[in-house]
């Protein structure tokens, strides 16, 4: 289970309401010139990066904003989770009001808005990103659970069940499914722990169908850290907003 610890960060937090649901935004002590923002998706437990002080000091380092919708156990999937809204899915909740108050509030829009998540958001930015490559050209993941379609399986995730139905449903709607050879995020990364058993595999079969379809790509399937926890997480912000900060940068040079 993902532990969370309380910590302050130096710059300012914010909680909104936002369609009807939590919305966290972060501005940092001196944000970057050029309005980059992170939309980060949460893990099973909806912990905010706010807890991790790694995380925070890579983003005020690089004056990168952040926010965190508030989904609940959606899995960000395009599907009708009603704990969470019965009127739109968490990943149209996303594209639909998340991105254009990013706009609105801080003139932030593509390609400079990153995707980051952990876990459970870890599959659904990378899903998202798959899908929606305009509006997300950069992405990273941190122990992604694409294999989500295990839970259902195992009868331990009454809500996949209820969106999906069955296992098969599900698996073709995770992320691997959803990688077009011709479009694609330019800039992506990510990392899973080897010790993380229960995940680690969908991230190699990640790896392996993007090297073989020719998508370019970064990811570290070697570093340990603590398997599937905050504390590998944590060891793994400063090259995972790293690569996210210098990735935006990157696009905002881009000749099209």
């Amino acid at each position: 289970m993902l532990k969370v610890l309380e910590m302050e960060s130096t710059g300012t937090w914010t909680l909104i309401d936002l369609a009807g649901h939590a919305c966290r935004l972060y501005e940092p002590p001196a944000p970057s010139e050029h309005n980059y923002t992170v939309v980060y998706l949460h893990c099973s437990e909806s912990a905010s990066l706010r807890a991790f002080e790694p995380f925070m000091r890579e983003f005020d380092r690089y004056g990168l904003r952040l926010v965190e919708p508030v989904s609940g156990l959606s899995w960000w999937t395009d599907r009708i989770w009603p704990e969470f809204d019965e009127r739109f899915s968490a990943e149209a909740y996303v594209l639909e009001h998340v991105v254009p108050m990013v706009a609105k509030r801080w003139e932030s829009g593509p390609p400079k808005l990153a995707l980051l998540g952990v876990s459970m958001g870890g599959q659904g930015a990378l899903r998202m990103a798959y899908k929606h490559p305009n509006i997300f050209p950069t992405v990273a993941a941190i122990s992604p659970a694409i294999d989500f379609q295990k839970r259902i399986d195992e009868g331990i995730d009454p809500g996949l069940e209820l969106m999906y139905g069955d296992a098969e449903s599900a698996r073709q709607d995770t992320a691997l499914l959803h990688i077009h050879p011709l479009n694609w995020p330019r800039n992506q990364f990510f990392c899973c722990d080897p010790t993380d058993t229960r995940w680690y595999d969908s991230a190699e079969r990640l790896r392996m169908k993007l090297w073989s379809l020719g998508v370019p790509f970064e990811c570290d399937l070697e570093t340990e850290g603590g398997g599937h926890s905050f504390r590998y997480a944590c060891a793994m912000a400063p090259r995972v907003v790293g690569f996210i900060a210098e990735r935006l940068e990157q696009e905002r040079r881009r000749v099209v």
